[in-house]
């Protein structure tokens, strides 16, 4: 194993402890949970066969269920955002840059690219997470409250989380 896959699996780990032991006990106002594992999917290459793909986005979120007691919740929301990876990243960035070995970060996409492709893989996850939890429609106002907090919240932190990450590689 190289230096950089031993890096990612201990910070594979430490996301999914600190998802599993600070940050499902964290509710903002009772509306705003951060789910900072999530970092992990959208980091993974994008040169990574999606049979690959979806196995790691399963393994997470089967481990966080298993602590959480979410059967099957995360597993299936993780799978959604594994699956829709590469189409999102592909809104973003230029038609030449898609046959490129890309890395999703802050340095190789550019802040604004980044963003925009995180953002929109956070809120597709947290729209499933509230939205199969609460199974119905008759708190809406509550339920998109959760699901738009959270998003922000959940974002910022992995923005916070990727520039620390990425400046500390380089």
């Amino acid at each position: 194993m190289d230096r950089g896959t031993i890096y990612n699996l201990i910070l594979t780990f430490c996301l999914i402890f600190a998802q599993v032991l600070i940050c499902n006990h964290i509710h903002i106002f009772n509306v705003a949970t951060p789910f900072i594992f999530i970092y992990v999917i959208i980091r993974l290459p994008m040169t990574l066969s999606t049979n690959w793909l979806l196995t790691w986005a399963f393994i997470l979120g089967f481990i966080v269920d298993i602590f959480s007691d979410t059967p099957g919740l995360n597993s299936m929301a993780c799978l959604i955002i594994a699956g829709l990876k590469r189409p999102v990243l592909y809104l973003y960035i230029p038609k030449d840059d898609r046959t490129r070995d890309i890395l999703p970060s802050i340095t190789n996409l550019g802040l604004a690219d980044y963003a925009k492709y995180m953002f929109t893989l956070v809120l597709i996850y947290c729209l499933f997470i509230f939205f199969i939890e609460y199974l119905s429609f008759s708190n809406v106002k509550i339920m998109c409250m959760m699901f738009l907090s959270s998003s922000l919240l959940t974002g910022l932190l992995i923005l916070g989380i990727d520039s620390l990450i990425v400046s500390r590689l380089e």
